[in-house]
């Protein structure tokens, strides 16, 4: 049922927001505003804050934010329907009753709901009886005994029209078995007869626990296709559900985790292995209905594929799907299994300790994005070289949250940088194979040459270990940007999101930044006499003065005339802004020059380190 915008407007304005946040963080008053660390990533100093006037939570550091049925569906996995009916009955707010038609549909889906649970109810029968003898062979020869049937409620669909004949017993219409999707309808060849017949069967539920369909799978030899589900129904819709997604969100939830597994043995196997939070899709490939519910319970669910060839296409697809709802904290691991292992099989060999070190080690997305495009490929030449940053560049774009793609896009120029500028040196006397060039050089005694010579000289190496290390660009700038918010503190309230992801590396001013979040979030007036009485009674006395000078002096200096509200202090802290990030990105890179150099000592390495550590300082520094 949809809900009009005043009713849920009353709702929310009936929560107290502050309260529901409450049951699950740490919050603490400054001014009109509560903060407390994120739920949703890792932190040590508060940027999540929450506020009663505006009915919402909002994280400085990942971005998460949202109203109180936002929270619900984030922390609960709740959908919207099922967080608008908590919160409004915590509130005491009625919702409207049920039109006729609504009524008539709901009452549909209760008659399907029962006869779907007679037939299972038939089908655990009919498995422990004689019929099911077949079916009871193929679970003793899986390591599943009659415990583990009952648990998951596993069942036999016996052949003919067993289950046909049997709710027409009960009394059940036909219409409503097919309505079902129990009973094939009849056709000018044939009657109506039952969907499933001579298969194990596996009951799947909605997120209530509600039988709502089956999995089948064919036990005679010749069965085609060997698993099947209830087709399309009312109540069922294969690309919006989970297969034991019900039972595992509570697990999820607590620990923060989901196994995605291929199959329905896969999760069998692994929840009675003590992995409870264990789901799997329901015969397709991972939709981005089924990747949403499992973001609601777990930031990184587990994606758990056979190690072969299919298994990293299987991959490959889920990280193609996930790359455009990627957002702050959330993501995806995966975790390859041995050649011709499953879950199932892995667990039966080894036990859970050959799986919980799998799990431990799952892959990130973006190192399986960067095995896709690389493994098994020849970039010798420039050409391909540059076909892979090209590839690499369109993954990037396909990521619609711009400071994710931004990070992204870091961290591949930094293994193109690590796969193809980290050259093993030639030896005079022979030249390189076609892939030499490309890989690293692991040596114990990389500061001599072939012959036994120094490769470059004391002075040399000293040169570039001095010149290696943090300039003195990306202090200045991060004082300058500290400068102008202590000179123009509004810049905190109009770009709050920015100043929340920039790399501060100076301790103290990282924490400047946050104690200017947290007056911007206050609601407070902001000026330069406020922030400073602030960082004075926050023990930052010295910090203030040096600000305080800078502000005076070589900030104002630099806009003679101009106006602290004018636009081109704005126009100073964007662009300073992108060169203290920019100057983070060359960090990154002089280190990486200097471990290169510092593993080879060779003079090919001290040429390339050299030159790019000359240009970058003369052109920034």
């Amino acid at each position: 049922m949809r809900y009009g915008p005043g009713l849920l407007e009353e709702i929310l304005r009936r929560t107290d927001i502050v309260q529901l946040v409450g049951r699950r963080v740490k919050l603490t008053r400054k001014g009109r505003v509560l903060w407390g660390c994120c739920p949703f990533h890792k932190e040590k100093s508060p940027s999540f804050k929450v506020e009663n006037e505006r009915r919402s939570y909002h994280c400085f550091g990942c971005g998460a934010g949202g109203d109180a049925f936002k929270w619900l569906m984030e922390m609960d996995g709740l959908s919207f329907p099922e967080a608008v009916e908590r919160l409004a009955g915590e509130a005491g707010v009625e919702l409207p009753k049920w039109s006729p038609d609504d009524e008539a549909r709901e009452q549909k889906k209760k008659t399907l709901y029962d006869v779907i649970e007679l037939a299972c109810q038939f089908f655990e029968d009919r498995l422990r009886s004689r019929a099911g003898t077949a079916a009871q062979d193929y679970l003793r020869m899986r390591g599943l005994d009659g415990e583990a049937a009952g648990r998951f409620r596993l069942g036999y669909a016996p052949s003919g029209n067993a289950l046909k004949d049997h709710l027409t017993g009960k009394n059940v219409p036909l219409d409503d078995m097919i309505a079902a999707g129990l009973v094939r309808p009849g056709d000018e060849n044939r009657g109506p007869r039952d969907f499933f017949f001579d298969r194990l069967m596996f009951p799947i539920s909605d997120p209530r626990g509600r039988i709502i369909a089956f999995g089948g799978r064919g036990l005679s030899p010749d069965a085609k296709p060997k698993y099947i589900n209830t087709g399309e129904t009312s109540l069922f819709s294969k690309g919006h559900l989970l297969y034991n997604f019900h039972t595992a969100r509570p697990a999820a939830l607590k620990a923060q985790s989901i196994v995605v597994a291929e199959g329905y043995m896969d999760v069998i196997a692994l929840v009675r292995a003590g992995f409870e939070a264990a789901v799997a899709p329901l015969g397709t490939a991972l939709t981005e209905d089924q990747l949403h519910l499992l973001w609601r319970v777990a930031p990184e669910p587990v994606l758990a594929f056979d190690g072969d060839d299919a298994g990293l296409r299987a991959a490959t697809r889920a990280a193609r799907l996930a790359l455009p709802h990627l957002k702050p904290g959330h993501s995806l691991r995966f975790v390859f299994l041995p050649q011709g292992e499953d879950p199932d099989s892995l667990l039966r060999r080894t036990g859970p300790a050959a799986m919980h070190r799998l799990l431990e080690d799952a892959a990130p997305l973006a190192t399986v994005l960067w095995r896709v495009e690389t493994e098994g490929r020849d970039f010798t030449t420039p050409e391909r070289r540059a076909g892979l940053e090209r590839a690499l560049g369109e993954i990037v774009a396909s990521i619609k949250d711009g400071t994710i793609a931004d990070y992204y896009r870091r961290d591949f120029d930094s293994r193109v940088f690590e796969a193809f500028k980290r050259r093993k040196p030639r030896r005079r006397d022979a030249s390189p194979g076609p892939k030499e060039g490309y890989r690293r050089r692991n040596t114990t005694n990389s500061s001599y040459n072939a012959g036994g010579e120094p490769a470059v000289s004391a002075a040399v190496r000293n040169s570039l270990i001095a010149r290696s290390g943090r300039g003195a660009a990306r202090p200045r700038k991060e004082m300058e940007l500290a400068a102008l918010l202590y000179a123009h503190p509004t810049l905190a309230a109009d770009h709050a999101e920015t100043l929340a992801r920039l790399p501060f590396s100076e301790p103290s001013l990282d924490r400047f930044r946050h104690e200017l979040l947290n007056l911007a979030a206050s609601g407070g007036r902001l000026e330069m006499g406020r922030v400073e009485d602030h960082l004075l009674r926050s023990g930052m006395a010295e910090l203030a003065a040096r600000l305080a000078r800078l502000a005076n002096g070589e900030i104002a200096l630099a806009n003679p005339g101009g106006d602290a509200d004018g636009e081109d202090f704005v126009a100073r802290w964007q662009a300073a802004a992108a060169q203290l990030r920019e100057l983070a990105e060359l960090d990154l890179e002089r280190a990486q020059a200097f471990e290169r150099f510092r593993n080879e000592a060779s003079e090919e390495s001290w040429r390339e380190a050299h030159t790019l550590l000359e240009r970058r300082t003369s052109r920034r520094e």
